[in-house]
């Protein structure tokens, strides 16, 4: 538990609003979630190479997950002012990209073998290759957690997290597997 404490403190300073420790065997890959990223429901569909269909499939995501002893859960929950303030949600979204950002350098060199989950699509470049070259930055692309075929609330409660903090606000989650 020592451990976590320290990846918590680190979450923190990165500026996430909460940190939960990441049981790895509590995720479920499943194909009713990674049949939500379609040209109908996402517009990063076919478009980047963290996104399907170019991503890992569910079952090379199954045996990736087998050489990972834990993770933790990283969250920015942003305050609105209604349910349609676009800027506070834009915002919370901006704070998690920076905080993801920040914590994966730092994990980086304690985790040379991390892997992250992000939320949405990759962000890194202004436009993605995908799909006539090769990403520009492999090492540095995540995928989202629903890509990856994970149903974020269940990942939450399935670790203690919550996933909803009421009315009025949003929550970006996002997670690092950790070696």
């Amino acid at each position: 538990m020592q451990e976590y404490e320290k990846l918590a403190v680190m979450a923190k300073d990165c500026g996430f609003t909460h940190c939960s420790p990441l049981e790895v065997s509590t995720l479920e890959f499943m194909q009713d979630v990674r049949d939500m990223c379609n040209p109908k429901q996402c517009n990063n569909y076919d478009k980047s190479w963290s996104c399907p269909p170019a991503c890992a499939s569910l079952e090379e995501m199954r045996e990736l997950v087998l050489g990972y002893s834990g993770g933790v859960l990283v969250q920015t929950v942003g305050e609105l002012e209604d349910s349609y303030d676009w800027e506070g949600i834009q915002d919370a979204a901006k704070n998690q990209s920076e905080s993801f950002a920040k914590l994966w350098d730092a994990l980086e060199p304690m985790y040379p073998q991390l892997y992250p989950m992000g939320t949405g699509g990759c962000s890194k470049c202004e436009k993605c290759t995908y799909p006539d070259e090769p990403c520009r930055f492999p090492e540095r692309m995540a995928c989202s957690m629903e890509a990856c075929g994970l149903f974020v609330s269940k990942v939450c409660t399935d670790n203690g997290a919550k996933y909803n903090y009421g009315p009025n606000t949003i929550a970006y989650t996002g997670c690092f597997l950790l070696e």
